[in-house]
């Protein structure tokens, strides 16, 4: 039935699936699609990036509403407990650079939608998380066709995270340890 549909719409519809993205729709693009990749990478980020000033700017309501039943209103509960966790240290502590390393970082459960509601729920500035966004999902739909054209092997890239998360982590633990 997709197929019905033309490429560059699955394309831009794809990026606004939260956690698929445009960093994950490009590989698709230039891998199953044969797209070029600078075809493929301003199509994506646009519609990773058409849900977001709607999300920042119209998600008080849609909470509020979504709040009146009890299935969302425990579901709401856990996700923002759970995003507040993750992220409180990094965006108390550097605000928009790490709303923008959240977001730059192409792995599961990062990206524009988690980093529209981190915004949300830290009551971040809608001008500057937009742009911090879009940076954001640049530089993570850059990393992801990098590593899509040169054909560098995932195994590599997660150990690369892994070892960058442990730097920042130490980095954040050994910052936020000194004396005020």
């Amino acid at each position: 039935m997709l197929e019905m549909l033309p490429e560059w719409f699955r394309i831009f519809f794809f990026s606004m699936v939260p956690w698929l993205e445009s960093r994950y729709v490009i590989p698709f693009a230039i891998n199953s699609l044969g797209w070029s990749w600078w075809q493929a990478f301003p199509v994506a980020v646009l519609g990773n990036m058409l849900p977001i000033p709607f999300i920042l700017l119209f998600f008080k309501h849609a909470e509020k509403w979504l709040r009146n039943y009890k299935f969302w209103s425990k579901l709401m509960d856990w996700f923002f407990a759970r995003t507040r966790d993750r992220a409180k240290d990094s965006i108390r502590k550097y605000e928009y650079l790490g709303l923008l390393v959240f977001v730059a970082l192409p792995i599961p459960f990062t990206g524009a939608w988690t980093g529209a509601l981190i915004a949300y729920l830290f009551n971040l500035k809608f001008g500057k998380s937009l742009i911090t966004i879009f940076i954001g999902v640049l530089a993570a739909a850059g990393i992801m066709t990098v590593v899509t054209l040169t054909g560098i092997d995932l195994l590599y890239i997660a150990a690369g995270v892994i070892i960058a998360g442990v730097i920042m982590g130490l980095f954040v633990f050994f910052g936020s340890s000194k004396k005020k």
